[in-house]
C-alpha cells in the first residue's frame, strides 16, 4: 500500500511522542515533583491532537503502542488526577477514530474506565470517564449491551452521590440519553430509576440572583431533556422487533416531561441550547406517540415554544423547532 508523505510524517510524530512518553513513564519513581506530571499531560494532548486528525487506518497502525501507553498511565497509583483526566480523554478520542477495532482493548482497559467512574473525589476524572461511556455508546451502539448493566449501576450511584461534584450531574443525565439509543429497547428494565432521578433533578429551584447557580441549572435541564429524548428515541428505534412496544412503557412518564417543557416555555432567559432541544423533545414525544398524545401537546405554552424556536438565530434551534412544527400538524389532521 501507498502510504502518503503526510500520513508518515504523523505517524513519525506519533512514535516520538509515544517514546518519550514511555520514558517518562519508565523513570517516574527516580524523579519528584510535578514537572513529570505536567510533560505527561503535554504528552497526552499532543498525542490526542494527532490522532484526531488520523485517518482510522493510519489511527489502527499505532493503537496497539498507544493504549499501551494510557493504560501504563492509568495504571500509576502516583499520577495526579489531571494526568489521568488528560489519558482518559485521549482514549476517548482514540475510540472515536479506530471504532469498532477498540474492542480489542476493552477487557484492559474495563478496570481503569470502572475506578475512573467510581472515583467520585477527583470529579474531572469521573467526569472523564462519564465522556467515555458516551464515546462507546456511539461507537459499540448494541454491542455495548454487555456492559450497560455495570455502567447504569455506576452512573446511578454517581448522580445519587451528594458529595458528587454538581457540574459531572448534567453529563451523567445526557449519557444516560446516550445508553437508551445505544442498546434501544432493552433499556426499560432501567426506566424506573432513571425517570425517578430524572424527575427529582427537574424538581430543583434556584435562586434567581446566584449565576452560577442559574447557568448550572440550565445545564441540568438540558442534561434531563438529552436523557428523555435518548430514552423516547431507543425505545422507539427498532420497530421490526417484538419488544418495539416498549415504548409505551414510557407513556406514563410523558406529562411529566410536559410540564418541565412548559416550565422552559416560560423562562424568557432560557439559553438557545435548552430551547432546541426542548423543541426536538416535543418532535420526538410526537413522531413515537402520534395522535395518543395530542391532547396534551396542543396548547398555548408548546405552540409558543415552537414559534421562539423557528425564530431562533440558531440554526439548529430553528431546524428542530421547523421539524418539531410539522410533526404537529401531522397529529393535529387527525
Amino acid at each position: 500500500a501507498v502510504v502518503s508523505t503526510q500520513s508518515t510524517g504523523v505517524q513519525e510524530t506519533t512514535v516520538t511522542v509515544i517514546s518519550k512518553l514511555q520514558g517518562i513513564l519508565h523513570h517516574r519513581h527516580t524523579e519528584k515533583g510535578g514537572d513529570l506530571g505536567d510533560i505527561q499531560s503535554l504528552l497526552c494532548a499532543t498525542l490526542q491532537c494527532i490522532i484526531r486528525k488520523m485517518q482510522q487506518g493510519d489511527a489502527i497502525q499505532i493503537s496497539d503502542t498507544v493504549m499501551s501507553a494510557f493504560l501504563m498511565m492509568m495504571s500509576s497509583n502516583e499520577q495526579s488526577s489531571l494526568v489521568q483526566e488528560d489519558a482518559l480523554m485521549a482514549i476517548g478520542t482514540l475510540i472515536e477514530v479506530t471504532g469498532k477495532h477498540f474492542a480489542k482493548y476493552m477487557d484492559n482497559f474495563w478496570p481503569y474506565l470502572v475506578a475512573s467512574l467510581q472515583n467520585h473525589e477527583e470529579y474531572s476524572v469521573c467526569s472523564a470517564a462519564v465522556g467515555i461511556v458516551g464515546d462507546i455508546c456511539q461507537t459499540f451502539g448494541a454491542e455495548m449491551v454487555t456492559f450497560s448493566d455495570k455502567l447504569m449501576e455506576m452512573l446511578i450511584a454517581a448522580v445519587s452521590d451528594q458529595a458528587m461534584h454538581r457540574t459531572v450531574k448534567p453529563t451523567i443525565l445526557s449519557t444516560f440519553g446516550d445508553i437508551a439509543i445505544a442498546i434501544g429497547p432493552t433499556y426499560t428494565k432501567y426506566l424506573e430509576p432513571v425517570v425517578h432521578i430524572l424527575q427529582q433533578a427537574s424538581l430543583v429551584t434556584f435562586d434567581k440572583n446566584d449565576y452560577e447557580m442559574i447557568d448550572y441549572m440550565y445545564e441540568l435541564r438540558q442534561g434531563i431533556l438529552e436523557a428523555y429524548t435518548g430514552i423516547v428515541q431507543g425505545l422507539g428505534s427498532r420497530p421490526e422487533e417484538q419488544n418495539a412496544g416498549q415504548l409505551e412503557a414510557f407513556k406514563p412518564f410523558v406529562p411529566q416531561i410536559l410540564r418541565l417543557i412548559a416550565t422552559i416555555s416560560e423562562d424568557r432567559e432560557r439559553p438557545d441550547g435548552l430551547l432546541g432541544c426542548a423543541c426536538g423533545l416535543i418532535g420526538d414525544l410526537v413522531k413515537g406517540y402520534g395522535g395518543s398524545v395530542k391532547q396534551m401537546v396542543m396548547n398555548d405554552s408548546i405552540a409558543n415554544l415552537l414559534t421562539a424556536g423557528r425564530r431562533s438565530r440558531s440554526n439548529n434551534t430553528k431546524s428542530m423547532a421547523q421539524w418539531a412544527s410539522k410533526e404537529m400538524k401531522k397529529i393535529n389532521a387527525l
